[in-house]
């Protein structure tokens, strides 16, 4: 009999209503470990009812008593970081040592700068004149959606779910049903913190069932989503008509901009990382490597033998740096888009094919791959393949690369690398990226909507970061 997951509602953790459950398999030996709630309409109906009663407590405990309970939240999940790792790796197919350093943490990170954030939330006043004073009063709007993606599990769905519990609403949430496990685990710890019943409702299925319903259902004001482009535009038809609010993160194809006056052994230890962190299943992975010609040969050798270096393996040893993908089905998705790069005429440098590590021989694996010789605009270059699979190219002016950057349909990420300031405006302002890195990758600050990040070298030949702020509206 294999673990059955259950959904969480009104504080309790129960069975799906139709009694139906799907098979979830552990992506590095392709076993079947555990079974997840086939959700639907009436379960999503059952959790929106908890919510709405929920609410009104929920709202008028204000923020101090909000944020007291999530930060006992992030308390109790980092006393189980270890445990909270282990099933996320197992869940997903990445290296353990990437869910303890960076999944988890971050995790923990995101519920308590929400909870510590809005205990520090002003508003604007405008005193127009002698008899009139405006001001702005933002309150929570009652229960909303929150769907989140396979890749970083519960990163992103706390990422999503504590600034609306923050906030005073009340959340319906649906993980990804290819990766339930930790969302199931923080239920069991809401329950332990005594977290009040209805305030987080954590539904488990399918997102053309249970997805849908909580996205079509009227007493859900709001959504967030984070995931493929295609749900997303059926998600946005379905929110539009009825002017739900709605927040979407969607796919990349992140260029990565290499100019020859960068700081080189930080520039290729990062682009590396960011290349192939999590099996390069991170929407701001980037994926198309653009290099100043003069400097071309020389990182092609370099990046070549320092990828090579990676090694895929099992999740649960400390020498993996490449897990599983997530499904058989993403490995043939992934082999496909490596053979069709092929027939447009590129030329594998390295990787390219499935592997089977020692103990894994039936888990889904590919080894990181580079591609080169193809043209900017080939479909290799241009669609999303969320793989550890990266194409770099020379190019010749600053004009050629922003060309080859601005060419796809996606406007999510770029990473920059020059000392050049004045390039640094240049390009940071011509880009078509909601986030722009410049000379690093994948820091944050959750106080801004984009971030800007730029690592330059002061006189003393000492780098340091400063966060600015870029927001874009995509493409």
């Amino acid at each position: 009999m294999k673990f059955e997951i259950k959904n969480y509602i009104a504080g309790e953790l129960i069975a799906p209503i139709a009694s139906q459950y799907l098979d979830n398999f552990a992506p590095a030996t392709g076993e079947l470990y555990s079974l997840v709630p086939d959700s639907e309409a009436q379960d999503v109906a059952l959790a929106v009812e908890s919510a709405q009663r929920a609410f009104p407590a929920w709202r008028d405990l204000g923020a101090e008593g909000r944020s007291a309970y999530m930060l006992r939240l992030a308390d109790v999940l980092e006393r189980d970081i270890e445990k909270f790792a282990l099933a996320e790796s197992k869940d997903s197919g990445k290296p353990l040592s990437l869910a303890r350093t960076m999944d988890i943490p971050r995790a923990i990170q995101n519920i308590r700068f929400f909870a510590t954030a809005i205990l520090h939330a002003h508003t604007e006043t405008h005193d127009a004149s002698p008899a009139m004073l405006n001001y702005t009063l933002r309150q929570p709007i009652g229960v909303v959606g929150c769907i989140s993606p396979w890749n970083l599990p519960l990163y992103l769905f706390t990422w999503k779910i504590a600034p609306a519990l923050a906030s005073g609403n009340c959340v319906i949430a649906k993980p990804s049903e290819l990766t339930p496990m930790t969302a199931y685990l923080l239920a069991e710890l809401c329950q332990e913190i005594g977290l009040p019943a209805g305030v987080l409702n954590i539904l488990h299925g399918l997102g053309g069932k249970v997805g849908e319903a909580i996205v079509s259902h009227p007493g859900i004001k709001a959504i967030s989503f984070t995931g493929g482009t295609a749900t997303g535009s059926v998600i946005a038809r379905h929110a539009a008509p009825v002017f739900k609010k709605l927040s979407l993160e969607l796919g990349g194809k992140n260029p990565v901009l290499i100019f020859a006056d960068c700081e080189y052994d930080t520039m290729l230890a990062t682009t590396v990382r960011s290349s192939f962190t999590n099996q390069g299943q991170i929407c701001l992975c980037g994926s198309r490597i653009l290099v100043e010609r003069s400097l071309y040969e020389r990182f092609r050798q370099d990046f070549v033998q320092e990828v090579q270096k990676l090694t895929v393996g099992n999740p649960l040893h400390e020498s993996t740096r490449l897990g599983a993908v997530i499904s058989a089905g993403h490995q043939q998705k992934i082999l496909g888009y490596i053979a069709l790069a092929q027939e447009e005429g590129g030329k594998i440098l390295t990787g390219g094919k499935a592997v089977k590590p020692e103990g894994c021989e039936n888990g889904w694996f590919v080894e990181p791959t580079v591609i080169e010789g193809l043209p900017y605009d080939c479909r290799t270059n241009q669609e999303e393949i969320f793989g550890p699979v990266v194409t770099i190219q020379p190019f010749d002016t600053e004009e050629e690369a922003l060309k080859y950057a601005n060419s796809v349909r996606y406007g999510l990420a770029s990473v920059l690398w020059t000392q050049n300031l004045s390039r640094t405006q240049r390009i940071t302002q011509a880009i078509e990226s909601g986030i722009v890195w410049v000379n690093c990758w994948l820091m944050r600050d959750l106080r801004t909507p984009w971030p800007l990040a730029l690592r330059f070298k002061t006189s003393s030949k000492e780098s340091y970061p400063l966060i600015l702020s870029k927001t874009f509206c995509g493409k």
